[in-house]
């Protein structure tokens, strides 16, 4: 056999061996793949496999699992069980006597998931001016006697929005109040201007901690793109913010957004009275996750805080935590549960709506049988890959009744918010699709009573005023290719 024969020889058995191989893998990786998983998603990760094999392993390596680890895991659930101790008198039905029963079902269902109780007594604000909320945090800031929590996804300093607020978080530690901050590690890392923020929290003294670092060389390793999404300010226990803002300018210091005149339009609320206690036990939970200084030993006077906390107002609600610490997507199983149980109307608000199988069926559902469902999105989104995707939703929801509302470009609506009927609100910072459901730790505000539906429809109606409605058959005239781009966008936004 001459040496060209043998070459030939060797390249099929090694073809062979190749082929034999990547089938053998396909083979194992149907069988593991669906696990604990939506058909979809086990499909998609399938089709990348099969498609790009070594690569599509790779990435199902990287990203697969939602999971945090064993060790963040069984600190949450110890959080739970202690909160859950500290407030079994709790339960909420005394406090909601003439609620509809799928209110009360929907407390039951919190109070189970996110071990926190339905709280009466509080006072409520909501605040939709970017610069407006950033000036009453950094009022509340220079009030502060005792500590100050801080925590957002992102954060980035500049000399107009966050500086102020910076100097007043310099000033508290000046005069011996204790300030803490946490943020997300890849959502604040890729801003301009990163290392020059953490020196100046280091230069004046102030605690700060990385949400979910990666850190492989220190053991800290895990799906990249498990992130800490929550936003929460807390002043000396009495007066919290939470809602869709980060700490940072409304151009999210992004040259592009500049150029254009883009800005973030957000929703904000300032909370005084129980549920405060209830932010900052959130707070403290994802503190201790990150530090060695364990916050978990101040819990139990957080807790006695919860019970001893001065009535500041009349509103009623609950906080809802969720996120890949819990078994269980709290979130969505409550947006579900309370979609269902609308009989009027709907006001949706979601900067990105990709849901899930459940949640569509669940709005589209609504519509079909007589609920007024609308549902606030962006018309020209900030991310290219999930504003494709949420357009492949469009054409379903319009067929069943839903009405679209695009807030106009350039500006990104951000809020994440949605009222059902006359009875509830819900608020925070989490986002109607598969990341804020299986992959970010989030934080939801539930809050009951017909003013505060009032208030929130109000922010509603501004929306409304700044969109144009999207019908069915402006839709169906959009050009072939753009529809292709949003059906392969949508592919791509169920791996997870």
């Amino acid at each position: 056999m001459d040496f060209g024969s043998s070459a030939l020889a060797v390249g099929a058995t090694l073809w062979s061996i190749a082929l034999t191989v990547e089938l053998a893998l396909r083979i194992t990786m149907i069988g593991i793949v669906p696990g604990n998983r939506r058909p979809t998603t086990a499909m998609a990760w399938l089709l990348a496999i099969f498609f790009i094999p070594f690569v599509g392993l790779i990435l199902y390596w990287l990203f697969a699992n939602t999971k945090l680890s064993r060790r963040r895991i069984e600190r949450q659930k110890r959080v739970n069980e202690s909160i859950l101790e500290a407030t079994q008198h709790m339960i909420g039905d005394d406090v909601v006597p003439d609620a509809p029963e799928w209110v009360l079902s929907a407390v039951s269902l919190n109070k189970s998931l996110g071990a926190l109780p339905l709280q009466e007594g509080n006072a409520v604000e909501f605040i939709t001016g970017y610069a407006d909320s950033f000036d009453q945090m950094r009022q509340e800031i220079d009030r502060a006697r005792h500590y100050v929590h801080v925590q957002f996804y992102i954060m980035g300093d500049d000399p107009t929005y966050v500086g102020p607020i910076l100097d007043s978080l310099e000033r508290a530690v000046s005069r011996g109040v204790k300030v803490r901050v946490l943020f997300d590690h890849l959502g604040t890392i890729r801003v301009k201007g990163y290392f020059g923020l953490t020196r100046r929290l280091t230069q004046a003294g102030i605690q700060w901690r990385r949400m979910l670092p990666l850190a492989p060389f220190q053991r800290q390793w895990r799906r990249p793109d498990l992130r800490n999404h929550r936003k929460i300010v807390v002043v000396d226990g009495q007066v919290a913010f939470t809602g869709s803002q980060n700490l940072i300018e409304p151009g999210y210091k992004r040259a592009s957004a500049h150029r254009s005149g883009r800005t973030w339009v957000e929703l904000m609320v300032k909370v005084r009275g129980p549920l405060v206690s209830g932010l900052d036990v959130v707070f403290a939970t994802d503190w201790s996750q990150e530090s060695d200084d364990d916050l978990m030993q101040d819990l139990a006077e957080v807790e006695r805080s919860i019970n001893e906390s001065q009535n500041a107002g009349e509103a009623i609600g609950q906080l809802v935590p969720s996120g890949p610490g819990f078994e269980s997507e709290n979130n969505l199983r409550l947006f579900n549960t309370l979609i269902y149980s609308a009989t009027e109307r709907l006001s949706i608000t979601s900067p990105y709506f990709v849901p899930d199988d459940s949640l569509l069926y669940a709005i589209t559902t609504a519509a079909q049988r007589g609920v007024a469902v609308e549902l606030f999105v962006c018309e020209r989104g900030d991310q290219f890959l999930v504003h494709h995707a949420q357009q492949s939703y469009y054409e379903a929801l319009l067929k069943a009744g839903v009405r679209i509302y695009r807030y106009r470009a350039p500006q990104v609506l951000h809020s994440k918010c949605f009222v059902v009927d006359d009875e509830l609100a819900v608020m925070g910072s989490s986002n109607m699709d598969m990341r804020s459901f299986s992959l970010n730790l989030e934080i939801t505000l539930m809050l009951l009573g017909r003013e505060v539906v009032a208030e929130l429809m109000r922010v509603h109606d501004s929306y409304r005023a700044e969109s144009r409605e999207l019908t069915l058959e402006q839709w169906k005239s959009r050009k072939p290719l753009s529809r292709w781009i949003d059906n392969v966008a949508r592919l791509s936004a169920t791996l997870q």
